[in-house]
């Protein structure tokens, strides 16, 4: 078996002794073409040798892989910190968004002439409408919570 790169077949070091043990019961060769094990003729094989650097070589990967994850979660964390995270914010908001809502309910008026007159997308109408058009769901309703004095009285 070929692959090209072992850690596209394998997402950590258990999935990798998983399929090296597959091959070895199997007696089919495995072999990979990029990155560090590309050096080897056969990762299956049943040496001592081979056992130790295929080891050694996947506990460094999957090292770096719960590295990058930790990096990855504390940036997401800072991020949802300065309140940046989870996309743009919607392009119709307070005043504009009930003036669409009501443009829309009240007289008719139609996306295309909403987008246009607000300067937006013909999307960003339709997610400004939400429950509003047929077919859809009721808009979440926000509820305000109580900050640390209201929550003493």
């Amino acid at each position: 078996m070929t692959v090209s790169e072992l850690f596209r077949l394998c997402r950590d070091l258990i999935d990798i002794h998983a399929v090296r043990d597959w091959c070895q019961a199997r007696g089919v060769a495995l072999r990979v073409l990029s990155g560090p094990l590309s050096n080897f003729h056969d990762l299956a094989a049943g040496d001592a040798t081979t056992a130790l650097l295929i080891n050694v070589i996947t506990a460094v990967g999957q090292f770096q892989r719960d590295l990058q994850n930790e990096l990855t979660a504390e940036g997401i964390a800072a991020a949802e910190a300065e309140g940046r995270y989870r996309g743009r914010p919607p392009a119709l908001a307070g005043a504009r968004l009930e003036e669409v809502r009501s443009a829309f309910a009240d007289h008719g008026t139609s996306i295309a002439a909403l987008a246009r007159a607000h300067g937006v997308s013909r999307a960003a109408i339709r997610t400004a409408l939400t429950g509003l058009l047929p077919g859809q769901p009721d808009p979440p309703v926000l509820i305000p919570t109580k900050g640390p004095a209201e929550a003493s009285s």
